[in-house]
């Protein structure tokens, strides 16, 4: 028999234990939960973002005030509150921490995973369930952004919640109750959503609907569309969603009469249809990411959406269509974003837990899995092949020691992952799907978490973990720390404490318009005030420092690394 025949598994036949199906769901989501939590803490922050929502929750923390957002002293309003509340508990709960500060999106990346196996079970049974939970666990690009401080895995929780709330209330075996409670969810899912990101957490699911609702119209489904909208819960779902969400915008709105204006129309509107935040891409730029992030199941989902293609209308009629609304969320997603003026590569993680469960689907009637377990296996051993290329790397901001240790990580990363893509080749063959499915989401987990701990080294060349000790050391209580022409977005949560911006504005232009005072507009201003004071520090870039040193500022250096260097009074 040939290798290819061998992982043709049969279905198997033999009656399936219940119970012993949900222990070993149960026992998964404890292995998952386990590998996802521990790493959160072992790497230092890193800027940009990471720091500003770690110094946006440190106010919230020391302040009390849990309404107005401040990012280092200054009024902030580009975003909703509830990232900055959750970490600002974590805080309470474990202290002032890199794993406090990331435990918010860790938690959120496994609420997708929960909800993903949640809504699986309903359509695909216990093994479905079992399946969507380990797909989803090993998605690249949803393990990633789950293990560092951002805004897309919480605002992806809230959408997940959405859709897997709509999935559940209109699954076959839902009665009037379940439905009620599911779609109550799917309403509470994008309440999270737009406290996490703003409106969008109500364009993705809404637009994603409208999406799927045209599609049956052309179908001629008429009568389950009908059905579908009149049954979504309008009146409790709206009040709910209202309930959790209302409550913050009026009171921030009343306190600070400018936020309305800039947060809708300035950090919503101008930045999706104008290149003003210098973010632009081409149509295709999320393509690389949408492949790469889904591994190791891009080859089962490239597949699945070209048999998707030719045979459009494969499910049975339903109130839904689930496979159909899933490609219909992730279409809209990848569409809404790439047709935005500002993209970043984490905008498009919520379609990551859909991807996982059309997988899932995919699988629970194709029963195949051998002839996609080789793209990843081939990625992991192109990623050995930078070692040839590692020179390239190098420059004088990267440097060598820095490239080296993030090849080892790789390197014992695929190790990790050859250990479980071999297990998972081993049971497809014995026609264990689930049980490969397991094998090697497990195995990729653990790679991409140990190839993660890698990149601390680079993140230490973009965090102030380092700098801030010396900082501490060389100052007495109370004196002034200054940030020239730079910002290290990461230095007030090391130092637990703000710093002054010298001539530098890009993000904090609503918050120095409004509070003047606290920053110091031009260089030279800063120079009058240095020269004054008896103590203080300042962080700057290389070439600032150069100009400093021969305008022969009185200066001592007490930390430099390859991009910064920070000097004080004395």
């Amino acid at each position: 028999m040939s290798p290819s025949a061998a992982l043709r598994p049969q279905t198997d036949r033999r009656s399936i234990d219940p119970l012993a199906a949900d222990r070993a769901v149960w026992w998964l989501g404890l292995a998952i939960a386990l590998l996802w939590i521990a790493p959160l803490g072992a790497r230092s922050l890193v800027s940009s973002d990471e720091g500003r929502y770690a110094d946006l929750a440190l106010h919230i923390y020391r302040s009390g005030d849990w309404i107005t957002p401040r990012l280092n002293g200054l009024l902030y309003f580009e975003k909703p509150p509830l990232v900055y509340w959750a970490t600002a508990v974590s805080y309470h709960l474990f202290g002032i921490n890199e794993f406090a500060a990331r435990l918010w999106p860790g938690l959120s990346g496994l609420g997708c995973i929960a909800a993903t196996g949640w809504a699986a079970r309903a359509w695909w049974g216990r093994e479905g369930a079992l399946r969507a939970i380990a797909l989803a666990a090993s998605m690249t690009w949803l393990v990633l952004n789950s293990h560092q401080l951002t805004l897309d895995t919480s605002l992806s929780f809230g959408t997940t919640l959405a859709l897997c709330g709509l999935l559940r209330g209109f699954a076959p075996d839902a009665d009037a109750p379940t439905r009620r409670r599911a779609l109550l969810v799917a309403w509470a899912g994008m309440a999270l959503a737009t406290l996490s990101k703003g409106p969008v957490g109500v364009v993705i699911p809404g637009s994603a609907l409208i999406l799927y609702t045209l599609l049956a119209l052309a179908r001629g489904e008429r009568a389950q569309a009908a059905v579908l909208w009149r049954q979504l819960e309008w009146l409790r779902g709206a009040g709910l969603y209202l309930l959790l969400t209302a409550p913050w915008f009026v009171a921030v709105s009343l306190r600070n009469p400018g936020f309305a204006e800039f947060f809708f129309i300035h950090e919503h509107w101008v930045r999706y249809t104008t290149v003003a935040h210098h973010r632009e891409g081409g149509w295709w730029y999320f393509v690389p990411w949408v492949l790469l992030g889904a591994l190791p199941w891009t080859g089962l989902l490239v597949a699945a959406a070209w048999r998707a293609g030719r045979t459009p209308g494969a499910e049975a009629p339903a109130a839904i269509r689930p496979v159909a609304l899933l490609w219909c969320w992730c279409a809209f997603v990848f569409a809404f974003f790439s047709l935005s003026g500002s993209k970043l590569p984490s905008y498009v993680l919520p379609l990551f837990p859909a991807l996982a469960l059309i997988a899932t689907a995919d699988l629970a009637t194709r029963k195949r899995l051998g002839p996609h377990l080789v793209l990843p296996l081939v990625l992991w051993l192109v990623l050995q092949g930078l070692w040839l290329a590692a020179p390239r790397f190098v420059s004088e901001s990267t440097p060598a020691a820095t490239i080296h240790l993030l090849l080892v990580y790789l390197g014992v990363g695929a190790l990790v992952f050859a250990a479980g893509w071999v297990m998972a080749w081993r049971l497809a063959a014995r026609g264990r799907l689930a049980a490969a499915v397991v094998a090697l989401s497990l195995g990729h987990l653990a790679a991409a978490l140990v190839a993660l701990q890698g990149h601390d080294p680079f993140g230490q060349l973009k965090s102030a973990a380092a700098m801030a000790p010396k900082i501490l050391a060389a100052l007495p209580p109370g004196a002034p720390v200054f940030s020239i022409r730079t910002h290290e977005h990461t230095l007030p949560f090391y130092l637990q404490r703000d710093v002054i911006l010298v001539e530098h504005v890009d993000e904090f232009d609503f918050g120095e318009l409004a509070e003047p005072q606290r920053w110091i507009p031009t260089l030279a201003a800063f120079v009058e005030r240095w020269r004054g004071l008896s103590d203080g520090a300042a962080l700057m870039r290389t070439a600032t420092f150069d100009e400093l040193q021969r305008a022969g500022l009185p200066m001592r250096e007490i930390f430099r690394d390859a991009r910064r260097v920070v000097v004080s009074r004395r």
